[in-house]
């Protein structure tokens, strides 16, 4: 980044940063938010944001008709900036990742950029603890050492920004109650985890103390308690070896002294008179019981589905799927917002009026969260769609888990289920079915198995664009699209929509992507000498398959996809 622009971004803000931050008024309560992190449900709440935070992908773009957003071009000088923000993609992840802690915990974060002689800015994301005022400026802890960030020139302050300053950007969640405090669950929980964290070392204690504060034990005069080779009284070396075997247990815990019990000789018409005074209550089980509904509380208060924290032990993979698409919706792309605002105010715009560029206020730095959507069960589809020969070799070997180095050596080996279905299609040949359900046995011969007329071939191609149409066109009013993405849906092909956004199979039916898609089928199949039934429920799973997996539409998948109707209708 040239010198002049990173010169003219610190000149814009360090001096306001400085300003009106540096001495947060929560800063205290920061300060106990980040005594909790190491709390495992603080700290596994935190990591599930950062690590989500880090798949996202920063980009350039500008708001166009309908809230839609238009990307960058690559050659433009906005997608230049932010495509070097922290050195580039890595960079990005890594520091998307760190942020996802701050703003869960603290709900603040600051980036410090530091730039270099004749070779690109360092960027570093430290918490609020780690920035102090001093005098104008700020001081950041860096790797352990301080970093003095001066104050930018624009302000009224003689000192001129040099291009080699530090440069400081604040990045926080903002309270409802005060702008200028930061706001989080972690934050908002204060009370909470600091009732989890006492009850915790009451159950540590009660762990921990197997004879200490436990009750008294009343035994009748005249008893014959061990003793020990030092000389004292009896009931003094009654308490040195109840110490004794207390400590032992608590310091080995696997130790005979926490099992097994102590052995006192009486005479036998006293045993039933020995009583042991206990000074319990139910507290022992009840703060068991108030640790789990504090934990319980705090999960409800972190703004992802509560199961993440508590557990996915009852919910199928259907059901983790629905969760954590609310938990990016609820948890992860508000923060991305957030750190994209900052950006773009603080960094963006600032660096594109310095280059003068026209309507740099119309720039604006977005996070793609679509990374982070993930399809379910893609290798059962893709091993379908290849034995159909929708999808490459290479394909099935990305999406089952394997790479190149996985891959035959030399000529691949064909596949034995597609070599048949390639043979079964040559001319004379019978096409495999796609429904692999039982079915009626084939009576006839072979050779005497019919296949689809061209023109048959041609019609059923014909229904599969339609209703992949219908389905695109359906898709652009779906969640499945967001509303800053379709403009750019309207100019893909309705047809091939699917393959660039996420669908579940169970979302087929739940925005009725294929309703009305198939009532022509009757007539077309008697038509073409189809079997009905058999062509809309084959046409039917086929375009689900295709929906699902994201997959394009050929026509030379469709004799295998109808194969099996033309030899039912020939069986009837």
């Amino acid at each position: 980044m040239p010198d002049q622009t990173l010169k003219a971004a610190a000149a814009r803000y360090t001096q306001r940063t400085a300003k009106t931050s540096a001495q947060n008024p929560a800063r205290s309560r920061q300060e106990q938010a980040w005594s909790f992190y190491r709390t495992p449900e603080v700290r596994s709440f935190a990591n599930w944001i950062s690590n989500a935070m880090s798949s996202a992908r920063l980009y350039a773009g500008r708001l166009g008709p309908g809230d839609s957003i238009i990307k960058a071009p690559d050659n433009h000088p906005a997608a230049r900036i932010v495509s070097e923000i922290a050195g580039g993609r890595d960079g990005q992840s890594q520091l998307m990742r760190e942020y996802g802690r701050h703003l869960a915990v603290a709900g603040e974060g600051w980036t410090v950029i530091r730039p270099r002689e004749g070779a690109p800015p360092t960027w570093h994301v430290v918490s609020v603890l780690e920035m102090t005022s001093k005098g104008k400026g700020m001081e950041a802890q860096i790797d352990g050492a301080p970093v003095a960030i001066p104050p930018g020139a624009d302000e009224g302050t003689e000192d001129k920004a040099n291009s080699l300053d530090p440069v400081a950007i604040r990045v926080w969640d903002p309270s409802p109650e005060r702008h200028l405090e930061a706001d989080s669950p972690v934050l908002a929980s204060l009370n909470e985890l600091e009732e989890l964290r006492l009850l915790g070392a009451a159950v540590r204690a009660v762990t921990l103390s197997r004879l200490i504060g436990r009750g008294v034990l009343v035994v009748p005069k005249g008893t014959r308690f061990p003793s020990t080779p030092v000389q004292g009284s009896e009931e003094d070396d009654l308490i040195d070896i109840f110490m004794e075997v207390a400590e032992t247990a608590i310091r080995d815990p696997s130790s005979a002294a926490a099992t097994v019990p102590i052995i006192l000789e009486v005479p036998a018409e006293m045993v039933g008179l020995i009583q042991r005074l206990t000074f319990e209550s139910n507290f022992d089980e009840l703060a068991i019981k108030l640790r789990e509904e504090n934990i319980r509380r705090f999960a409800t208060a972190a703004d992802i589905p509560a199961e993440f924290l508590l557990g996915l032990g009852d919910v199928n993979h259907w059901g983790v799927w629905g969760l954590t698409e609310e938990a990016i919706r609820l948890g992860i792309e508000p923060r991305l917002s957030v750190v994209a605002h900052a950006y773009t105010e603080h960094w963006l715009r600032p660096l594109l009026e310095s280059e003068n560029v026209p309507d740099a206020e119309e720039w604006s730095v977005f996070a793609d969260s679509a990374p982070l959507r993930v399809r379910t069960n893609r290798s059962e589809t893709a091993l379908r769609l290849f034995e159909l020969g929708a999808i490459s070799s290479r394909a099935l070997r990305r999406e089952t888990g394997f790479d190149e180095a996985d891959a035959p050596d030399g000529e691949e080996r064909p596949n034995p289920q597609r070599q048949d279905q390639e043979d079964d299609q040559a001319p004379g040949g019978t096409d495999l079915p796609v429904d692999q359900a039982p079915r009626e046995p084939d009576t006839l011969p072979a050779a005497a198995t019919p296949r689809p007329t061209d023109a048959a071939l041609a019609a059923a191609d014909a229904l599969i664009w339609a209703a992949l149409s219908a389905a695109g066109r359906k898709l652009e009013r779906t969640p499945a699209c967001p509303r800053s993405e379709r403009a750019r849906a309207r100019e893909v092909d309705p047809a091939q929509l699917h393959t660039l956004l996420t669908v579940e199979p169970t979302q087929v039916d739940q925005w009725r992507l294929l309703d009305g898609a198939w009532s022509r089928v009757p007539e077309i199949a008697t038509r073409y000498g189809l079997d009905p039934d058999c062509l809309a429920a084959s046409l039917d799973n086929y375009c689900r398959e295709l929906i699902a997996a994201g997959v394009v539409h050929t026509f030379e998948v469709v004799p295998a996809a109808i194969g099996s109707c033309s030899r039912r209708a020939a069986a009837a």
